[in-house]
């Protein structure tokens, strides 16, 4: 089968590769679309980062480089191994595609007994440390890694629930509120599914600070209800930023909760600054370096610093439940499909030159 392949830095290559065998306990899906994520640009200016270095394996799965990519992704299961049970040939899924203890037939550590699967002991990823991933004609994964797609979700959106996922499962652990206040530093995609999904959670109000036009253009059109260019001067009146000065015009002790999706100095400082007393700042961002934090911010005012790493497939099943109720307009997310072949320059070349054109593009795998 054909299958995108990471090397190292700006390498990324078309393989033939053999089809994996698929296990008893297994289901083999036939690939239709996956997701370029900012981790796949991430690693393809400057990896390896969540791959292994050359030379070295996965202490958890044992693949070396190069490894397939691609880990948003949706498809059809054309093979059911022997011992599955709830799933059928035919059936359309969106993959969970976290590993864990039960990836390897391991006694569960007290994070996967706990529930907490995406932080487990032995986490490893398909796409970036495991041997399938989603830039290719099909995978192999557990049955517990498929999430059925509801009825009138299309495999297209069904490629959208892993990033929504994402933003899903960081709501959850801020312990979001219906009727709460809230502030995004950042309308990336992660960014404005956080706005799509605290929308349809019941937010009452909601902040964007974006300094792209269109992003903020989107921002505005998914149902924020202020969109602020951190980069612009505050009136001559105002003590503080345009972020702030937005915010406190709302929400004069602060929103309940800042979520910084961005990830540099400058949005944690103004995610800090714009959280209530005893609110709370959660990180979502995956950061290049190290940042500072003057601790008397939290402890003088008892606000609370969380933050969150991937899902479980509670956050899928929300996810796809808010595609099914038209919660999120899959069409003005999905700014471009491309065709696997085309991957280099009709996907990461077009993320890398023209980011601020694109919310999410879509790879179409040839064996669709």
């Amino acid at each position: 089968m054909k299958a995108i392949r990471f090397y190292g830095k700006e390498d990324i290559r078309l393989d033939t590769v053999p089809r994996l065998k698929c296990n008893s306990d297994e289901l083999r899906v036939k690939v239709a679309y996956c997701g370029i994520c900012g981790t796949d640009v991430h690693e393809y200016l400057g990896g390896p980062i969540f791959p292994p270095q050359p030379g070295q394996c996965n202490p958890h799965t044992g693949v070396e480089l190069p490894v397939t990519m691609g880990h948003e992704m949706s498809g059809t299961i054309i093979e059911t191994g022997a011992d599955v049970a709830g799933f059928a040939v035919g059936q359309n899924v969106a993959i969970n595609p976290s590993l864990d203890d039960r990836s390897y037939g391991m006694e569960l550590c007290a994070n996967c007994q706990a529930g907490r699967f995406n932080i487990c002991k032995h986490w490893a990823c398909f796409g970036l440390s495991a041997a399938s991933g989603g830039f290719s004609e099909e995978v192999v994964v557990k049955a517990h890694n498929c999430i059925p797609l509801p009825d009138g979700v299309s495999l297209k959106a069904g490629a959208l629930a892993e990033p929504l996922a994402v933003a899903s499962h960081m709501i959850r652990l801020s312990g979001f509120q219906k009727g709460q206040t809230v502030a995004i530093l950042g309308a990336g995609p992660i960014g404005l599914a956080l706005l799509l999904l605290l929308r349809a959670q019941g937010a009452s109000k909601i902040v964007i600070s974006e300094l792209t036009k269109s992003r903020a253009l989107q921002a505005e059109k998914f149902g924020a209800d202020i969109v602020v260019d951190p980069s612009v001067p505050p009136s001559k009146s105002a003590k503080s930023d345009a972020v702030q000065d937005a915010v406190y015009g709302i929400a004069p002790n602060g929103v309940d909760i800042s979520f910084d999706a961005t990830g540099i100095q400058a949005t944690l400082d103004t995610a800090i600054a714009v959280v209530k007393p005893g609110g709370v700042v959660f990180n979502v961002a995956i950061h290049e370096k190290p940042l500072l934090i003057n601790p008397n911010d939290f402890s003088f005012t008892e606000k609370k610093f969380l933050g969150g790493i991937c899902y479980t497939n509670e956050d899928f099943d929300i996810a796809l439940n808010a595609i099914a109720h038209g919660a999120v307009p899959v069409d003005d997310l999905i700014t471009s499909v491309v065709p696997l072949e085309k991957i280099v320059e009709g996907g990461f070349l077009e993320l890398i030159h023209n980011k601020a054109s694109h919310v999410k593009i879509l790879i179409q795998s040839s064996a669709s």
